[in-house]
C-alpha cells in the first residue's frame, strides 16, 4: 500500500504525465505526444488554472475570525506543520516549520482564546521518511514555548495519514467524553479531512488556516503567464484530489 501510495501519483500529477508524454513521443517519433505534454505543462503552470482550482477547492471553508469561532472540548491540530528535521544531536535547535505552519499558529492562538481546554495534535509521522520524532512532540515544545501548560497539551498515537489521525482522535474522544472538537487544517486540505472525520464519527467545527487565493483578486497578463509555484499549486491540489478519491474508492 505504500508502495502505491508513492507511485500512483506519478500518474495522475501533471510532471508525472508530462514525462510519460516525452517519452511515447520520443520513443515512437511522434509529435503529437510532445505537443501534448507543452500544453499540459503550460496550462498547469498558470496562475489562471491554479488559483482557480485551488480556489474551488478552498471555497467551501472560508477565514473564520479567532473570536468568532465556536467552544469546543478541545483544539485539534492535524500534521503536515513542520519541514525537514533537525540535525541528529542538535538539541533546542529551532523546529524547522513547513509552509502549513498557519495550522500551528492556529490551534495555539485558538486554545490561548478559550476556544477548547485542551489543545490536541496528531503523532504524524510520513512512513517512508525518516523522522526522529512524530510532528506532536515537535508542536508541543513551541506550544510550551508560547505559555501553554504541558498539561493541557495532548498527542494522539502515531498516524501516518489522515484516515489514522481521524480514527485517532475518535478514539481519544470516546476515551475522554468529548463530544465535539475544532479541526485545525489548511483549507485546501479541509475537505478531504471533513470526509474523514465524519466517517470515523467525530462532531467536529472545521477551522480553516493557510488559505491560498484571494476569491476577490482580479486577473492580470502575469496570471496566464507559466511559473513554477503555478505548477506546484496545481499539483497541490490534484494530491488531494487524489486522496479524496482514494479514499471513496476504499470506502475510508
Amino acid at each position: 500500500m505504500l508502495f502505491l501510495n508513492k507511485l500512483l501519483p506519478i500518474f495522475v500529477l501533471p510532471l508525472g504525465w508530462v514525462f510519460i508524454l516525452l517519452v511515447v513521443g520520443l520513443a515512437r517519433r511522434k509529435r503529437w505526444p510532445v505537443i501534448a505534454a507543452l500544453v499540459v505543462l503550460y496550462v498547469c503552470s498558470t496562475h489562471v488554472v491554479a488559483g482557480s482550482l485551488m480556489q474551488a477547492l478552498e471555497s467551501g471553508y472560508p477565514p473564520v475570525a479567532l473570536d468568532q469561532a465556536e467552544k469546543a472540548d478541545a483544539v485539534v491540530v492535524l500534521s503536515g506543520m513542520f519541514g525537514v528535521a533537525s540535525p541528529p544531536g542538535c538539541h533546542g535547535c529551532l523546529p524547522n516549520l513547513g509552509e502549513a505552519n498557519e495550522r500551528l499558529e492556529g490551534g495555539i492562538q485558538l486554545w490561548q482564546r478559550g476556544k477548547g481546554a485542551y489543545l490536541v495534535f496528531t503523532g504524524g509521522r510520513i512512513p517512508w521518511e525518516k523522522q526522529p520524532e512524530v510532528e506532536g512532540v515537535l508542536a508541543q515544545r513551541v506550544a510550551e514555548d508560547r505559555g501553554i501548560p504541558g498539561e493541557k497539551i495532548l498527542i494522539t498515537t502515531e498516524v501516518g495519514n489522515t484516515a489514522d489521525e481521524a480514527r485517532a482522535v475518535a478514539t481519544m474522544m470516546r476515551a475522554r467524553g468529548w463530544s465535539k472538537i475544532l479541526l485545525v487544517t489548511s483549507a485546501s486540505h479541509m475537505p478531504r479531512a471533513a470526509r474523514l472525520f465524519r466517517k470515523a464519527g467525530v462532531d467536529f467545527v472545521p477551522f480553516a488556516v493557510d488559505h491560498q487565493t484571494d476569491p476577490h483578486g482580479h486577473l492580470t497578463i502575469l496570471d496566464f503567464l507559466p511559473t513554477a509555484p503555478a505548477l506546484r499549486t496545481t499539483e497541490q491540489v490534484l494530491r488531494e484530489l487524489y486522496g479524496i478519491g482514494f479514499y471513496a474508492v476504499l470506502r475510508r
